[in-house]
């Protein structure tokens, strides 16, 4: 398991990482993990991460309908928020069996929520308030995790 770690100064910094992030992931499916306390900055860096990528309309929190995707440059992309659950059960009403992890990239916010009904994380991203800004730390936990991880540029 690699690791990387990041100090966030703003909003920019946050932003800044997700492009990296995106610029890292290549052509391939992915699920990306993405842990904080409210306010941490998962969105911004998920919402960075999809403009990187190319998308262009406006990017929404699926904190009330759970789980919104977006089809990029021919790639399904599927942002989790995991928030509202109360269990790993109810990942049954959100289709997680028609997506593909070694096809579709899977963006899940507060994935300790759904443990157990998630498919496995390629990548951890753990962000924290630190000082007037955040603290990222990256982990790779699969092959895939760690050559994304490998290709992620400062």
């Amino acid at each position: 398991m690699n690791a990387r770690d990041f100090t966030l100064a703003d909003a920019a910094d946050t932003e800044h990482l997700g492009a990296a992030l995106a610029r890292a992931l290549g052509p391939c499916g992915a699920v990306i993990y993405l842990s904080g306390e409210l306010g941490a900055g998962k969105t911004t860096l998920t919402r960075a991460l999809l403009q990187a990528l190319g998308y262009t309309g406006r990017v929404r929190s699926p904190t009330y309908t759970l789980v919104e995707p977006y089809e990029i440059a021919g790639r399904r992309v599927f942002h989790l928020d995991l928030y509202r659950l109360t269990g790993a059960e109810e990942l049954e009403y959100l289709g997680l069996r028609d997506l593909d992890p070694d096809q579709d990239l899977i963006l899940v916010e507060w994935p300790e929520r759904g443990q157990g009904g998630l498919p496995a994380a390629d990548l951890q991203v753990e962000l924290q308030h630190w000082a007037a800004g955040r603290k990222a730390r990256l982990l790779g936990v699969s092959l895939r995790g760690n050559t994304i991880l490998s290709g992620l540029s400062a």
